[in-house]
């Protein structure tokens, strides 16, 4: 059962790391916000999650699984564009948008999903393997 709950551990992380994705594609373009400015785009952060409690053959301690320890906004300067008739057009005309490269952002999804893919097939082989030791021990 480790090895599935590390996959559904897994599986969390990415379906956050895809949320954030989507809302980094939606909001390429926003040039205001709640908190004021422009969007900044966000990221998270994986971590293993160990367990001190039990120590592996080598001596160390178990991974038991992946989490998002943090969901960082990223700190770089706008796009500037020019575009004066804008209504958060700057005096020099320039618009301040989002650093969001929608070619990365659209890379990092293909990753999030791919990795999503493995940890579900992950999942499906070790309730096979289970099934298949069910099967052997009821013969």
């Amino acid at each position: 059962m480790d090895a599935m709950e590390i996959s559904a551990s897994a599986l969390t992380a990415e379906r956050t790391r895809m949320n954030l994705i989507s809302s980094n594609l939606a909001n390429a373009n926003s040039t205001r916000t709640d908190e004021g400015g422009q969007y900044r785009r966000k990221d998270a952060v994986f971590a293993t999650v160990l367990d001190g409690a039990s120590a592996n053959m080598e001596g160390g301690t178990e991974v038991i699984g992946v989490e998002v320890v943090n969901i960082i906004e990223d700190q770089s300067p706008p796009r500037l564009q020019y575009d004066p008739g804008h209504p958060d057009a700057r005096e020099d005309g320039y618009v301040a948008y989002p650093n969001v490269n929608i070619v990365e952002e659209m890379a990092d999804m293909v990753t999030a999903t791919r990795a999503y893919e493995a940890n579900t097939t992950a999942m499906k082989a070790g309730m096979d393997m289970q099934m298949k030791a069910l099967e052997i021990g009821s013969k």
